[in-house]
């Protein structure tokens, strides 16, 4: 019976790893069509994001026939989920227009960092000495990407893609903890997308901007980019905790920098490619510290 538990634990990591990969390459080519999108508002860009999330989302729970019911101990939990997830898509969208693709990418990919600070507190889960030390040397590998000197017109942009890492971190704690009550992942999906699209609303009719038709186009194929990482994602971490297999998370740092390169013609300095490195090597040594305890 225990070799039973330990193979089915052993084979929801895998698949967890797995999700997490292809999560990683979808939020990257994500990336890259909101980049081909052009000069658009990123409040415009983001509700469409969410828009073809929404209907993705649906199809699928009506595909499913499943019956749907959500503990109601799970609600603040989603909407904190979702409210936190906004954050993270506004302000990242923000990054990604104003920043090369890594750049942006691995501030965002703070996320797994914040995501333990977030999951002491919200899934009272253990926070050690060596997790927090972790965390903080992470944050200064991201300060080598932000660079903080005011007189850098990347510092503000670099700043707000942090705080979307920041704002991804913590959604992810509150999604491992609707996920702890049952709620179904395509559900938690729906409502977030829903919120989204509501939130966004205002700023997207106020700001709205016309586009051509290759510049909605791309806006859709960056909607179902994210639909399909955020469906992978929110597999992964139904399958494992984020503490055992969010280091192949960073797998997008490498995606993003690829199409950075190929596409844009884009390359990192010296400092950012420091930075990559930092918090990279944090994310490698907590992985196998998790994974040893």
């Amino acid at each position: 019976m225990e070799n039973v538990k330990t193979n089915e634990k052993e084979k929801k990591y895998h698949l967890g790893v797995i999700y997490l990969i292809t999560s990683a390459f979808f939020f990257a080519l994500m990336a890259v069509f909101i980049r081909l999108a052009g000069d658009l508002p990123s409040m415009q860009k983001a509700f469409f994001r969410n828009v073809v999330a929404v209907v993705i989302a649906g199809v699928t729970l009506i595909k499913s026939k499943e019956k749907l019911s959500v503990p109601k101990q799970a609600w603040p939990s989603i909407i904190m989920r979702a409210t936190f997830g906004v954050v993270g898509i506004v302000c990242n969208f923000y990054a990604i227009d104003r920043l090369l693709l890594s750049d942006a990418s691995i501030l965002n990919k703070m996320s797994p960092f914040f995501a333990v600070v977030g999951s002491y507190f919200i899934l009272k889960e253990k926070f050690t000495v060596f997790q927090g030390l972790a965390v903080f040397i992470a944050f200064i590998g991201g300060m080598f990407v932000v660079k903080p000197s005011f007189s850098s017109m990347d510092f503000f942009p670099a700043a707000i893609g942090l705080l979307g890492g920041i704002g991804a971190g913590l959604a992810y704690s509150f999604l491992r903890k609707a996920g702890t009550y049952g709620t179904k992942g395509s559900f938690v999906i729906l409502f977030f997308s829903g919120f989204s699209c509501i939130f966004l609303l205002p700023f997207f009719i106020i700001n709205y901007t016309p586009m051509s038709w290759y510049q909605i186009l791309m806006l859709l194929l960056c909607g179902a980019s994210a639909a399909g990482g955020q469906f992978m994602i929110t597999a992964a971490y139904y399958h494992a905790p984020a503490r055992e297999i969010s280091v192949f998370d960073y797998l997008q740092l490498l995606f993003s920098t690829a199409f950075g390169f190929f596409i844009f013609g884009q390359v990192p300095d010296l400092w950012s490619i420091i930075g990559y490195c930092i918090i990279v090597a944090m994310a490698i040594w907590m992985f196998f510290y998790n994974r040893k305890r």
